[in-house]
């Protein structure tokens, strides 16, 4: 398969993966189960996961899934090349049925994500980057169906907001998140804060909307990698929140460290 082979067949994953999500989403019928993590799980992210696997195997290259997480790091640390996913991010959001949730395809080379595609299927967003083609949006979900199609917008032609912005966890504000924004306030005054589920807050700076997301919380590589690579080619930063350095995947542990997603 070419790129755009491979871009084409994650698009398609995504979105036949959001269509029965929201199929599910609409009847209500959610069968929550709790993991040993003690987060949710819903019938919507098995089906995710099934579909999204069937499509991506067309590839022949491995996949890393939050459904599918138990394969060990002696089985994974020679990949050079695979699909990292997680059929539902944001799985509280879409139980909280606020529309919120995300469907998370990304290619990890050598330890980063090249190409990545988020589908948010409740707001009918669908963001998606590969290194050599660029960052885009795609607002009007109807008939799109490939990179080819019309409809995209590169995310590198977006204005950031007159008052600097902040992007916010809507579940999972902290003290150390507040003491962030507290320091930005004595560089730029008053600071704008919105706030978000899932890996729409990556979108909402790669798309500048917002200037910068600060993450003092827990997530997990699959978690972030497709919406870090549609924010790194559309040329915002997403480094390490004390070192600075760019965030690595497909560590022994799959616990990212706390980051720091910033729009210039």
């Amino acid at each position: 398969m070419n790129t755009l082979d491979i871009l084409n067949t994650s698009i398609k994953a995504a979105l036949n993966a959001g269509k029965a999500i929201l199929d599910i989403y609409y009847s209500g019928d959610f069968d929550v189960q709790i993991k040993s993590d003690n987060s949710p799980l819903t019938k919507a992210d098995r089906l995710s996961h099934q579909i999204i696997d069937n499509i991506l195997s067309e590839t022949k290259l491995p996949i890393l899934s939050e459904e599918g997480s138990d394969i060990g790091f002696e089985s994974r640390k020679d990949w050079k090349k695979f699909w990292m996913i997680d059929p539902i991010d944001g799985t509280k959001e879409f139980i909280k049925r606020n529309n919120e949730f995300t469907v998370n395809i990304a290619l990890i080379e050598n330890n980063k994500p090249t190409l990545g595609v988020v589908y948010a299927p409740a707001i009918g967003e669908l963001y998606f980057a590969e290194e050599n083609l660029g960052a885009f949006k795609v607002e009007n979900i109807l008939d799109f169906e490939t990179f080819e199609d019309s409809k995209k917008i590169d995310l590198t032609q977006s204005n950031l907001p007159d008052k600097y912005t902040i992007v916010v966890s809507r579940s999972h504000m902290n003290n150390l998140t507040q003491k962030f924004v507290e320091g930005k306030e004595k560089y730029f005054g008053e600071i704008v804060t919105k706030s978000y589920g899932s890996s729409l807050k990556i979108c909402k700076v790669a798309e500048r909307s917002a200037h910068c997301y600060p993450r003092f919380g827990p997530t997990m590589e699959w978690d972030t990698a497709a919406a870090h690579c549609i924010a790194i080619f559309a040329g915002c930063t997403f480094t390490n929140a004390y070192s600075q350095k760019p965030i690595a995947y497909n560590k022994e542990n799959l616990l990212n460290p706390y980051f720091v997603v910033e729009s210039h």
